[in-house]
């Protein structure tokens, strides 16, 4: 008996709220673009915290780069030549350097050295410019790199510089469409290298490429470091340039800040880069050493370049931390507007409720009357202004998935919605109706039956 009546006054409030179709849309607005906005903004920032964590996994997990400065140094006209000879000079970033913070710092999970070539590849009458990379297997382990095929470097190979390499997945679909490139011979530059292994695709975005200065890894190849430094170019060898170039005060020779001396006045001044290395990235066991370690190699370094600051070193995962960090601040302010958003609409539900209570006096008391129970009155404006909210619910949520999609295709910001999200605003949608029903109802359950009926 009181499932029948329960569905009964379910019932007569499913009328209500059809008989009024207009007014229940407008009350439900409120619910409806407060789901929305939940939706879309949590999606938004799903999109981002994703989007950092990717970038993560770019730059690898607790890492300290440290890269070397190549720039045109300023001279003074007047200098004269006793100044000039007291100008600081640097061996630059070398393999030295790399094997001093392994010895000297603790705390070092692995380090990775890096020299970075521009170069070309040759293949059946094919050429195309790529970047051949001088790496150490644990640089593969840093940066999470896994092969689809083949096989990493082995020992003999990195000791003796061997002329092998690791492709891209887009230079083995460029120059290998349709056979296995293990095994087979690809020139790059001026030396054919025989293909040991194809790394798996990495997708990287526009924006990581931009905001992280990262290149394109799918077409890079990879060779032992030491065939870089035989084969290839060693910058920390002196070569007949640098010499006749220290001669002149280049300031491209290792002496930074350098200037003019017997050439002309007039010519334009080379920067050479004289770092052997191109990057080396130190693994920290630990995110709270990070700093610490970044502080202790500073010092270090300092003391080896001879005071000269010829590097920088950047630690990317603080960087993109701080960014996330400022992400979540901005999700929580937007869905602290959303959450208002929410509250203004049960507002609204319980004052278009109340005027309810008002218009169907004369109704309630002839239901009084006729043998209704005030918990019967209650259950009917309840569910009233829970199928109002309910409904805004599902149109919130079909609306914010609109609104994510649109953000997300117009605004190119990455958007990624998730269960939770809707889970989480229909319920509090359906809360909201519940809550901002419950005074309306209590109302029209206390009006007196013979008074009700004498209304005008």
């Amino acid at each position: 008996m009181d499932k029948e009546r329960v569905l009964a006054n379910l019932w007569i409030a499913i009328e209500a709220v059809l008989a009024n179709r207009v007014r229940s849309i407008l009350t439900a607005l409120g619910i409806i673009f407060g789901v929305a906005a939940v939706i879309a903004m949590l999606a938004i920032g799903n999109g981002a915290q994703q989007e950092i964590l990717e970038q993560i996994k770019l730059v690898g997990v607790n890492n300290i780069i440290i890269e070397p400065v190549v720039e045109q140094t300023e001279e003074n006209l007047a200098e004269d030549d006793e100044a000039k000879e007291k100008k600081k000079f640097s061996p630059g970033l070398t393999l030295e350097d790399k094997e001093s913070i392994v010895q000297i710092i603790p705390g070092i999970e692995t380090i990775s050295a890096e020299i970075l070539l521009e170069t070309y590849i040759i293949k059946n009458g094919i050429r195309r410019s790529a970047k051949l990379v001088g790496v150490e297997p644990s640089y593969f382990d840093i940066f999470n790199f896994t092969l689809s095929d083949g096989k990493m470097f082995n020992q003999a190979q990195l000791e003796k510089g061997a002329a092998v390499c690791i492709i891209g997945k887009s230079i083995k679909a460029k120059f290998f469409p349709s056979e296995n490139p293990v095994g087979k011979m690809i020139k790059c530059g001026s030396n054919w290298l025989k293909v040991i292994g194809v790394l798996d695709e990495r997708y990287i975005s526009e924006s990581s490429i931009s905001k992280l200065g990262i290149r394109d890894y799918n077409m890079d190849v990879y060779t032992p470091l030491q065939t870089v430094l035989v084969r290839y170019k060693n910058r920390a060898m002196l070569t007949e340039e640098m010499i006749q170039g220290a001669n002149k005060g280049s300031a491209g020779f290792i002496i930074i800040g350098g200037g003019g001396g017997s050439g002309s006045d007039d010519a334009p001044q080379q920067t050479i880069n004289y770092h052997q290395l191109d990057r080396l990235v130190v693994q920290v066991a630990e995110t709270e050493k990070l700093n610490p370690t970044a502080d202790v190699i500073v010092r270090m370094l300092e003391r080896k370049h001879n005071q000269v600051v010829d590097y920088e070193i950047e630690i990317p995962e603080l960087l993109l931390k701080q960014q996330q960090r400022t992400n979540d601040i901005f999700s929580y302010v937007l869905g602290a507007i959303a959450g208002i958003s929410l509250i203004v609409g049960g507002i609204g539900i319980m004052n278009i409720m109340l005027a309810s209570v008002l218009e169907r006096i004369k109704e309630i008391g002839l239901r009084l009357s006729i043998g209704a129970k005030k918990a019967d009155i209650v259950n009917q404006f309840m569910f009233e202004a829970m199928m109002i909210s309910i409904s805004g619910g599902f149109i919130g949520i079909l609306l914010g998935v609109i609104m994510a999609h649109a953000v997300s295709r117009f605004a190119e910001i990455p958007t990624v919605i998730s269960f939770g999200s809707i889970l989480i605003s229909f319920g509090v949608a359906t809360a909201i109706g519940l809550v901002f029903g419950i005074a309306p109802a209590r109302k029209a359950a206390l009006q007196d039956p013979i008074t009700s009926l004498r209304y005008e």
